[in-house]
């Protein structure tokens, strides 16, 4: 499977040159830096799979996360929403070859904490092993393994992403992809720390306010968002994305829709688009399905 890149990831990788890709499906989300990415394509299927029922959703708190409690908060409240929401639902609109459509659900199943197992410089193959190591402990301090369960892996902002072409604040602000475990195959998700490179991965149109009055949870869930619906609709490479290689998330990349005005928790002005439960949210739009597809924050739109 390759790779997919867009906007500033594009130009890193040709200056780079060809790089080989690791054997586990893996899709690379570039930074707000390159803008909004632009296509006149309609979104089309590549006959592969897409993830039918609920999805439940395990984090892994990776480096150091002691100080970062409210930011944990606000991620696993984000993740426990996400599934009953009209943005999510948009997912719905990308069947596979016998109709069937994710329906839109998640969970969260839970957390566990890795402090630097991998060291502060990851490749994927380390995020994938990550997980893999916290499957094989299970128990009170690992995982379980669910053949349903999407598995994040969130930084602490000392802690970087460099594969080949693959970098970090200057190629992507996320990954995806898929690896295998005492034979049994997975899914995860890497989303980096904004702190890190608040310029390209924390950057949002409200400023220096944000709506839960933290920049990097606030980037975070907008990221983690943006994977998670891209994992949903082409979960290894063969499912749902354009011509250029886009997938729905990506198509709307660095977009926002209609916002309105919020005031977050330190009483600071701030925008957002969407709400679940009691928080509010800024998040990147997504690709709505149809002949004349579009950028939205609902399906309902």
């Amino acid at each position: 499977m390759n790779r997919k890149l867009t906007g500033l990831a594009i130009v890193f990788a040709l200056v780079l040159g060809a790089i080989g890709t690791p054997a586990s499906a893996q899709q690379g989300n570039a930074s707000t830096n390159g803008g909004p990415a632009k296509t006149d394509s309609r979104i089309l299927y590549h006959n592969g799979r897409v993830l039918l029922g609920a999805q439940t959703i395990y984090v892994v708190w990776y480096g150091n996360w002691a100080s970062d409690i409210n930011r944990q908060i606000i991620l696993a409240n984000f993740i426990s929403d996400l599934g009953s929401s009209t943005y999510f639902q948009i997912n719905n609109g990308y069947p596979n070859s016998a109709g069937q459509a994710p329906n839109g659900a998640l969970t969260y199943g839970g957390a566990a904490n890795d402090a630097y197992s991998h060291g502060a410089t990851l490749t994927e193959a380390d995020v994938a092993d990550v997980v893999a190591q916290l499957i094989l402990t299970g128990g009170a301090t690992g995982l379980p393994f669910d053949a349903s369960a999407i598995y994040v892996v969130l930084t602490s902002p000392d802690v970087t992403l460099e594969d080949g072409a693959t970098h970090f604040c200057l190629t992507c602000c996320n990954l995806h992809g898929d690896s295998v475990v005492a034979g049994s195959p997975f899914r995860w998700v890497f989303v980096g720390h904004p702190a890190r490179c608040p310029g390209s991965c924390g950057s949002q149109p409200s400023g220096v306010h944000t709506a839960n009055g933290d920049m990097a949870a606030d980037a975070m869930v907008s990221w983690l968002a943006h994977a998670l619906n891209a994992v949903v609709t082409n979960p290894e490479n063969d499912g749902w994305f354009d011509r250029y290689g886009l997938e729905n998330s990506e198509k709307c990349e660095g977009t926002y829709g209609t916002t309105y005005p919020v005031t977050n928790l330190w009483g600071e002005s701030a925008l957002a688009n969407v709400q679940f439960g009691s928080r509010h949210y800024l998040l990147q739009q997504n690709w709505v399905n149809g002949k004349k597809g579009h950028c939205s924050t609902s399906y309902l739109k």
